[in-house]
């Protein structure tokens, strides 16, 4: 989400009940001059903006589609989320430490979900209707910014440990005991939490809430977030801040996932060779067990993979822009990425919404726990409905008898 939500309600929203035209003009330049005034670069820089995908495209999106379709994301992320921690934490399944994990990393997106409910009808419906700018307002956006930065943040944690910790299974079988205990498992998990607050805790000086006085009839005073005077004042702040996010947030998680996702596809590979040759000799009966165990391992990590490939289809774009943000400084982050964020927040939501189906798809176990829980509870809570479902497989099971015989 971008700091300059305000400036884009202003832009995007014609039918105004409370303003007309010319206050509207006199606050978007002084909530702009507030921001990056006196900025030599900020035309020439910007002009690289100006394609038809960003002028058109991302504009319409945000302005008619993007609330609705993100809350509409975020319910659904929310439910399957709620079910993935369920699951997750039967008996069957927590105490696997890659299942502690994932559920770790079902209640980060689920944490983001929630709250971006909130932030949708309230930035994108509630407000261009009412064009109010109250303090609380501003500081519920404010809050949104660092909060949801935080937790996304602790989700990019979690999957790189997730394929860490996949990685070390694989490729240090002997070590497995020891490098991954509950108690590392533990660990690893509270680490990502405190980790990922110390990593975002320097953004947390960049932004303020402002407040912009404009008289026409009356006195209008509108509070909005924006640059704090720390960003508009010292460009090496700021500068480390785009580099710090760009790099450590989103480009090195990224490429650390390339590496052991490829890693991970091609033992996959390995194995599924090595296995095809073996049932060339007389090693199948003997090592019948052993195959079931490769196998059952295998699903495993094809599982993981997928979640790993799905992060990085959505992430990449954002590690990419975030290189260029370092790059090419505050222009860009104000007319370049900004511009791009709600596209980016719906790829990111997206992303923490269908795990729940990866899993049903791709884990037996999940899936057999997932009905345990919810399906054969409400039989046992409704013996009308199990008696009626037995009676219709013992009518069915009867015709078959009769059939074959």
């Amino acid at each position: 989400m971008d700091d300059f939500g305000i400036i884009k309600s202003l832009d995007h929203h014609s039918n105004i009940s409370h303003f007309n035209y010319t206050l509207l003009s006199i606050v978007k330049e002084k909530i702009l001059n507030n921001s990056y005034e006196d900025d030599s670069s900020f035309t020439s820089v910007c002009e690289e903006c100006d394609s038809w995908f960003i002028q058109n495209f991302t504009s319409t999106y945000a302005k008619y589609y993007h609330g609705f379709v993100a809350i509409t994301i975020c319910i659904f992320g929310t439910i399957s989320n709620i079910l993935n921690v369920t699951v997750l934490n039967s008996k069957d399944m927590v105490t696997v430490p890659i299942n502690r994990i994932l559920k770790s990393l079902a209640i980060s997106d689920m944490l983001v979900m929630v709250e971006y409910i909130f932030f949708a009808w309230y930035y994108y419906i509630h407000l261009p209707k009412e064009m109010n700018f109250p303090y609380w307002g501003a500081v519920f956006i404010l809050i949104h910014t660092h909060f949801t930065q935080i937790v996304h943040t602790v989700s990019i944690c979690l999957t790189v440990t997730l394929a860490t910790w996949r990685y070390i299974i694989i490729g240090c079988p002997g070590k497995n005991s020891l490098l991954c205990a509950d108690k590392r498992c533990t660990m690893a998990i509270n680490t990502c939490y405190v980790f990922s607050i110390i990593l975002c805790s320097p953004s947390f000086f960049m932004l303020k809430i402002r407040a912009t006085t404009v008289v026409e009839d009356k006195e209008y005073t509108l509070y909005h977030t924006a640059l704090s005077d720390l960003g508009v004042e010292n460009i090496t702040y700021l500068v480390v801040n785009f580099w710090l996010y760009a790099v450590f947030i989103k480009l090195i998680p990224c490429l650390l996932l390339t590496v052991i996702t490829i890693w991970l596809i091609k033992k996959l590979l390995k194995t599924k060779s090595r296995r095809h040759l073996l049932k060339n000799y007389n090693y199948r009966l003997a090592r019948g067990f052993k195959e079931r165990t490769h196998k059952k391992t295998d699903k495993t990590t094809k599982m993981l993979i997928a979640v790993l490939m799905l992060f990085l289809f959505t992430e990449f774009p954002q590690a990419i822009l975030g290189l260029m943000m370092g790059m090419k400084g505050k222009c860009f982050f104000l007319k370049c990425y900004q511009e791009l964020g709600e596209v980016l927040d719906i790829l990111a939501l997206s992303n923490g919404s269908i795990n729940f189906i990866l899993y049903c798809c791709m884990n037996r176990l999940f899936r057999k726990n997932f009905k345990k829980i919810f399906i054969t509870s409400v039989l046992v809570k409704f013996p009308t409905i199990s008696y009626a479902a037995s009676e219709n497989q013992s009518t069915t099971t009867a015709i078959t008898i009769t059939t074959e015989q």
